[in-house]
């Protein structure tokens, strides 16, 4: 649903406006035009201002911004039920080379774009309505990302797309020259105004990347103005194998080579110290946190607060775990007072990643704003079934999310002033068709791996 150059009004809710000075509207309303927010007010002033406008009734629910996601993997969609490569393995990268490595050297063109269909649609009942996603498939490199665009406007997400450049294969030129093609398409996109989709470069890890491949990737970055997007000391085997094989760590080779910065994303950073960490801000490089993955791999805690405290951007990513934000944020909340042993910690700062910081780096690789609800700002919206039982006002919000919201249903997601989901029932795509298409793939799938 989405009439061009007429409004739409989302209204007879509580509005929470998010951003600098984050408003909690009692009755409240979004005006929205053309994909972009005109006004946002109490429903009675905007129904007013705008006769005739489209009404989607909140029904009394919370009206705020959609999700986003800074670090996801689509692609891993196919390893729901498959078992890694035996023996069962122990360390990280065993779990890499049982498991992740296997399985993207078998997919194909149509394994990419159903495995990106079905956690995109998981995004849409989730009120997730923008990821930034790192796509890994070595044995199908060239063109590889189209079919990822294809879903992203199918289902209506917005995403920021790139390949994991490696060279555990010898294709790291060929996974340079993809990410260039897709960066210079999407680009030629934005200058017609059309940014539901964007690019920026990936790299795999730096111990799966030779030098000449970094330097190559950093100067073909650069040169198109786009960030980085690498996994960074996820495990200790990437600073262990980088000072071995290069005499640097993973961030000091990275900055060496120009590859740090506010376009870039250093994702995990799990194993670094206070050294590398002043690096990281002093080039005002965004750190994304992934906590659920941290955990299932075993491979530590990331040291966030610490991060935070020298001025560093740490936003929140679910690395493939799951397309539902508000796991994740409860995940983060609760695992970094288990490991300081103080419950005092981490409760505005949980928040402050999915809500303040994620809105912050991804708006970066749009043409609006994201992630706040404002005059000028994209229209995604979601719409959640919520009655709070106590006062809800602007102090109180952040209890009310994380131990209300976050457990809400999600009714009704809008991105980019285009309704994918209302009252519960998705209008893009069929997922019963999706979802059987993707088990038959699978199944080819499972028999290649």
């Amino acid at each position: 649903m989405r009439v061009q150059g007429k409004q739409m009004c989302i209204g007879n809710g509580t509005v929470i406006t998010l951003g600098e000075k984050n408003r909690v509207i009692h009755n409240g309303a979004v005006l929205v035009k053309e994909g972009v927010i005109e006004a946002v007010g109490t429903t009675a002033a905007l129904k007013r201002r705008a006769r005739g406008a489209a009404f989607i009734d909140a029904k009394g629910g919370v009206i705020m911004p959609g999700f986003i996601n800074t670090h996801m993997h689509l692609y891993s969609t196919f390893a729901r039920g498959l078992s890694p490569k035996p023996p069962p393995p122990v360390k990280f990268v065993e779990i890499l080379e049982r498991l992740w490595w296997p399985l993207d050297r078998a997919l194909n063109m149509d394994d990419i774009a159903y495995s990106a269909l079905v956690p995109l649609i998981d995004c849409i009942k989730n009120g997730t309505t923008t990821i930034v996603d790192h796509h890994e498939s070595q044995g199908y490199q060239k063109n590889c990302l189209d079919p990822i665009e294809n879903a992203l406007r199918q289902t209506g997400i917005r995403g920021c797309l790139c390949l994991g450049v490696s060279d555990r294969y010898g294709k790291g030129r060929e996974g340079i020259e993809e990410n260039i093609r897709f960066i210079r398409k999407t680009q030629a996109e934005h200058e017609k105004g059309n940014d539901l989709v964007s690019g920026m470069f990936g790299l795999h890890a730096l111990f799966t990347v030779e030098e000449g491949t970094l330097k190559e990737s950093v100067a073909a970055a650069e040169d198109l103005g786009v960030g980085i997007h690498v996994h960074m000391a996820e495990d200790r085997a990437d600073q262990l194998v980088n000072q071995k094989k290069y005499g640097k760590s993973v961030v000091r080779r990275i900055a060496k080579a120009g590859g740090l910065g506010p376009l870039s994303l250093a994702i995990h950073c799990v194993h670094v110290n206070a050294a590398e960490m002043e690096i990281l801000g002093d080039s005002g490089t965004p750190v994304v946190h992934n906590p659920q993955s941290n955990m299932n791999n075993a491979v530590g805690v990331a040291p966030v607060l610490q991060m935070l405290e020298k001025g560093i951007t740490v936003g929140l990513g679910t690395d493939g775990m799951t397309s539902n934000m508000r796991d994740e944020v409860r995940v983060a909340n609760i695992l970094h007072k288990l490991a300081r042993k103080d419950p005092r910690v981490f409760f505005v700062e949980s928040c402050q990643l999915l809500l303040q910081n994620n809105p912050a780096i991804a708006s970066l690789y749009f043409n609006r704003p994201l992630g706040v609800l404002r005059s000028g700002a994209y229209a995604d919206v979601i719409i959640l079934d919520y009655d709070p039982p106590t006062p809800l006002n602007e102090a109180t919000f952040l209890g009310h999310f994380l131990f209300g919201l976050c457990g809400a249903r999600v009714n009704t997601t809008v991105v980019n002033g285009r309704v994918l989901m209302r009252d519960g029932e998705l209008l893009t795509v069929d997922e019963k068709k999706i979802a059987a298409r993707s088990r038959e793939l699978a199944r080819a799938f499972w028999n290649r791996f």
